[in-house]
């Protein structure tokens, strides 16, 4: 709104129904065109094309743009002319023919709009603070277009060169955090893009981690592509025999994974991060997700709802697929008998222990070779560690031995079914 205003212009709030309130803005305003920026989920492209019908009828010009995507998802096609169910041969097919533009200024002035009326921000009483989950926020993030400006030239300056060695380190700064503008259109692909090129153009040691970090603004693309093409993407796996996967239904199980109370130290980190803050690491989330799926047999849909209700950045594409990928029931998904060991993962990403003890405290005082496995301590071991298993931290709420094969097996009989 500051900088809408500071152009001569100003943001007019009206809130319901978009085929009720935009007619109604048309007539007060006396408007002959509407433009906006594409949404790509089933349930905005209908309402689009419901708008644009409507407008059609009355005589308006109205016209939708690509402000989210490097490219539409129905531009990048297969030889054949389909659409692509692989994330590789998808990312290369697009950063060949990607023709970039240079993302133009603001304006510096803009015509002031017509006397329209606008709702106060505070009536519509969005959130009441209970529980207050958003306290932290702040701390940690700054919406708008000069947060997500801020980020990425701190992206750039202190992390692009390490991005591709440090990626997958939750205790180290190594990611750009640009998903939750990204999400919500206060930056744009192109943008960033655009920023990358220009950083590499002085600085051409940066190569792989640029490199690295456009290929995932490619997944993102990639999701995108899927959900177009696939409208039901968000409730029924791409590999349909799935349908039949014998899920587990277990509440107390959700609970504690939703809670952080898994005993698995990695993976509660991980979940306790995303309810203080909104956001969880990239590696993390791969961890707990296939934890869920995986070591408790709970239906992916749990998570991504799960996810959807809580991260900053949720997002109707990438949400889903990487839910899908992590589950093997995806495109391009990983195979369901890939399963995360969530001891040698945490040993693996976090080895000195910085991002659990900042998540976990109660497990600060355990030995390095510990961290990942406190069910392994002796008695004096935790009583040196002021830590009483199973009250100050659970135990363990299965075993991943025992639940890796629990999950092998359902997966046999899936594939054995259906192959019959």
């Amino acid at each position: 709104g500051a900088d809408l205003e500071a152009r001569g212009s100003r943001l007019v709030l009206r809130r319901g129904p978009a085929a009720a309130v935009l007619p109604a803005v048309v007539e007060e305003s006396g408007a002959g065109a509407l433009y906006w920026n594409r949404c790509y989920d089933p349930e905005s492209v209908a309402r689009d094309k419901g708008i644009k019908a409507a407008a059609a009828e009355a005589g308006l010009d109205a016209k939708s743009f690509n402000g989210l995507l490097l490219a539409e998802p129905w531009e990048v096609q297969t030889k054949e002319g389909g659409f692509y169910k692989v994330y590789s041969p998808f990312w290369r097919s697009l950063a060949k023919d990607y023709r970039h533009r240079t993302p133009q200024p603001a304006p510096k002035r803009l015509p002031p709009p017509p006397a329209l009326e606008s709702d106060r921000l505070e009536d519509w009483a969005l959130y009441d603070g209970r529980p207050d989950w958003a306290a932290a926020f702040p701390e940690r993030w700054t919406p708008g277009e000069a947060g997500a400006r801020e980020r990425l030239e701190r992206f750039l300056e202190d992390s692009l060169a390490r991005y591709k060695a440090e990626r997958d380190r939750p205790d180290l700064e190594g990611t750009s955090r640009l998903s939750p503008h990204l999400r919500f259109g206060e930056i744009s692909p192109r943008q960033v893009w655009q920023a990358v090129r220009e950083r590499l153009d002085r600085d051409g040691s940066a190569q792989a981690g640029a490199d690295k970090f456009l290929a995932e603004l490619g997944w993102r693309e990639f999701s995108y592509h899927l959900l177009h093409h696939l409208e039901d993407l968000a409730t029924r796996p791409l590999r349909r025999e799935f349908e039949d996967f014998p899920w587990r239904d277990d509440a107390e199980a959700l609970a504690a994974w939703q809670r952080g109370r898994t005993g698995y130290p990695i993976v509660d980190a991980g979940m306790r991060e995303l309810w203080s803050s909104g956001w969880m690491h990239n590696r993390v989330r791969m961890i707990a997700a296939s934890f869920l799926v995986k070591d408790l047999l709970l239906p992916w849909q749990c998570g991504e709802a799960w996810f959807w209700d809580t991260l900053l950045d949720a997002d109707p594409a990438n949400n889903t697929v990487s839910w899908q990928w992590v589950a093997g029931c995806g495109a391009d998904a990983a195979p369901y008998f890939r399963i995360f060991n969530p001891v040698l993962q945490g040993e693996r990403f976090d080895p000195e222990g910085a991002y659990v003890r900042h998540w976990l405290p109660e497990l600060g005082g355990l030995p390095d070779k510990l961290l990942h496995k406190p069910w392994e301590a002796d008695a004096e071991t935790l009583k040196r560690a002021g830590l009483r298993l199973g009250l100050d931290y659970p135990k363990p709420i299965v075993e991943h031995g025992a639940a890796r094969r629990r999950a092998l097996a359902a997966f046999e009989a899936v594939k054995r079914e259906h192959a019959a």
